[in-house]
């Protein structure tokens, strides 16, 4: 099992909360970076995000 589907697993259930430390994760490099990177930044936001959409619901 490759490290992104253990992922994917501890995600799972988890989709608001996987999102919030997303955020949390790329404003912390904001901050520590001075917004240089606010656009890639944005940009990593957004593709983690998707990926979390695509996971399948919960059984229960």
């Amino acid at each position: 099992m490759s490290m992104l589907d253990k992922l994917k697993g501890m995600m799972k259930g988890h989709e608001d909360t996987a999102r919030q430390g997303v955020e949390k994760a790329g404003d912390a490099v904001d901050e520590k970076t001075g917004n240089k990177y606010q656009s890639q930044v944005d940009t990593a936001q957004q593709k983690a995000d998707e990926q979390i959409d695509r996971q399948p619901p919960t059984d229960g």
